[in-house]
């Protein structure tokens, strides 16, 4: 292949990846499904391709429908295990993020529940409200009518919007999200079950892959439930020194567009539970522990300055 194809293909790589992530939750996926995109515009007559970013962006999308049409994926995604991989802030796999549609569509909440779309729904979803392509090319890229694709986003918008938390006052300011977090935090862990409730939306949910010990996600829609299971999962006890190899160290960041907690010992990343927040108070709490779900973020720790502590356990 020669130097001005791989250039071409190097300058939407990016673009490519962002877009992989948000249709299959999953970095490493991602970058497998870009470098198959890869593999095949250097196998392709591309003498013959008029328009080199249309190729590449539906080649690559229909990598991912493939990958998420598969008989293993959907056995996964099924099984009640599977939960989408973090991600630091600062990481391009979450760009673009200038509209509100762009950062919810990487928001962990919504990833997870774009698992109940069909293929076809997420991908009109994410090519609309992420990357704001016209139903037009949406429908040449999925080889679908312009109707078909209008129908697939009116779904898919149907269906967030039935399991998302209302919103009254919209997206939440960044820095009010983090100190309703931080006071969540404190009242975890003192022990304070009525504080915490008195934090939580009516309709808030929590999931978690219990510390990435349970074959299944644990699922909580109650308030007292959500307060009981957090207040429980941030008290440090021995034998979860013990199991972590030490006490971890509790910071604040933003992942995936959102408030976080990152626990951290020594310099890995051991887990981080994900909020989001409306109207000054907590909708929804993603906790993830597995190592597997942790590695790029922890790596993109290492070149992080997470500044004071929000808090030290133990």
């Amino acid at each position: 292949m020669d130097s001005a194809a791989v250039a071409r293909f190097e300058a939407g790589r990016g673009r490519l990846a962002s877009l992989a992530y948000r249709l299959l939750g999953s970095a490493a996926d991602a970058e497998d499904a870009v470098q198959d995109t890869f593999l095949r515009w250097q196998a392709a007559d591309r003498a013959h391709i008029e328009v080199p970013e249309a190729w590449l962006t539906k080649v690559c999308t229909h990598i991912c429908l493939d990958r998420l049409r598969s008989a293993q994926a959907r056995h996964e995604r099924a099984a009640g295990a599977w939960l989408p991989e973090p991600l630091l802030e600062g990481d391009p796999l979450l760009d673009p993020a200038d509209t509100v549609e762009q950062r919810e569509s990487v928001s962990l909440a919504v990833l997870t529940l774009m698992e109940h779309l069909s293929p076809a729904e997420r991908a009109a979803y994410v090519l609309r409200e992420a990357f704001s392509y016209p139903h037009a090319e949406i429908a040449q890229i999925l080889d679908i009518t312009e109707s078909a694709s209008q129908q697939h986003l009116h779904r898919a918008r149907t269906r967030l919007a039935a399991s998302r938390p209302r919103r009254g006052g919209g997206e939440a300011d960044p820095a009010v999200a983090r100190r309703v977090v931080q006071e969540f935090l404190a009242a975890a862990v003192s022990g304070r079950t009525e504080h915490l409730v008195a934090l939580l939306t009516e309709d808030a949910t929590s999931l978690s892959d219990g510390a990435g010990l349970t074959r299944r996600l644990l699922r909580h829609t109650s308030r007292e439930r959500i307060a009981s299971f957090v207040r429980a999962g941030f008290r440090p006890t021995p034998a979860k020194r013990r199991l972590a190899g030490g006490w971890p160290v509790l910071h604040l960041a933003p992942v995936n567009g959102c408030p976080a907690v990152i626990a951290v010992i020594g310099e890995r990343v051991v887990g981080t539970v994900v909020f989001e927040v409306a109207d000054g108070k907590v909708t929804s709490l993603h906790g993830i522990a597995a190592t597997a779900r942790l590695t790029r973020l922890d790596a993109a720790w290492q070149h992080h300055h997470p500044g004071t502590p929000a808090l030290h356990t133990g």
